[in-house]
């Protein structure tokens, strides 16, 4: 299977939000991604396709020279094919293009997954947010990545 990382587009929101809803407890909303695709200046969305379909997405914002990650996922059923990585890679290199020094996110502390994956690229756990979800009020925990080093 090819997979293409490519920059997010509107004709993307129906897979993406299909992969938001299936990975999710509590999934952003088609108004959501149009809002970041279209008016958020701070926005960087890129989507991972096979077959012209996306199958995984994420998305960072650029504030000065700080990036912070507001989403990676993958459809359930192309997970473990490294698609993660590959999505992550193109916010890393997006980022050392651009002159970001640093990124930061918040990932659930029980999502262990996750967390190894940005373990990989050099993330770091650098604090917590109580309660941080919504849903279930789990803490999330920050990471950060130094572009610099």
């Amino acid at each position: 299977m090819k997979v293409e990382i490519t920059w997010m587009t509107l004709q993307d929101i129906e897979d993406v939000i299909e992969i938001e809803n299936r990975s999710f407890s509590t999934p952003w909303t088609r108004k959501s991604f149009e809002e970041e695709l279209l008016n958020n200046k701070l926005a960087v969305y890129f989507v991972a396709k096979a077959d012209n379909k996306a199958i995984g997405y994420a998305g960072m914002w650029k504030v000065l020279d700080e990036g912070h990650i507001t989403n990676i996922a993958v459809h359930p059923g192309y997970r473990r094919l490294k698609i993660g990585s590959a999505l992550l890679k193109a916010l890393k290199q997006y980022a050392k293009e651009n002159n970001i020094h640093s990124i930061t996110l918040e990932v659930r502390e029980s999502n262990i997954a996750a967390q190894k994956l940005y373990s990989k690229f050099n993330f770091e756990v650098v604090g917590r947010r109580k309660a941080y979800y919504e849903d279930d009020h789990e803490d999330a925990l920050i990471m950060t990545c130094d572009m610099l080093t």
